[in-house]
């Protein structure tokens, strides 16, 4: 049996839109960045970082520190944009934390 996708959520997709807004207004092409991130230690090729930015690969936590480190940016403004898609919840509102 093939392996199942996994989906990519709301913080994944809003870390994808951050990276290359980000990428972009440090005018970067995804070669350039995913030459920097490579030569921070961690191997990336511009096809790896397209996908993700397409949010059609997900962004491991290892990518993400990676990538922020890449573009100067501390990894949690790459997550900043969680809120405008309603991807914060209260966890005591959430019936599956009891």
């Amino acid at each position: 049996m093939p392996p199942r996708l996994l989906e990519i959520g709301p913080a994944g997709q809003a870390a994808a839109r951050a990276i290359e807004r980000t990428r972009l207004a440090r005018d970067h092409s995804q070669r350039q960045l995913a030459a920097r991130v490579t030569a921070l230690g961690r191997p990336m090729t511009f096809t790896a970082l397209s996908r993700i930015e397409r949010t059609v690969r997900r962004c491991d936590i290892d990518d993400l520190v990676a990538i922020a480190a890449a573009l100067g940016t501390p990894p949690h403004t790459l997550l900043a944009d969680l809120e405008s898609v309603g991807a914060r919840r209260n966890v005591a509102d959430d019936p599956r934390f009891p």
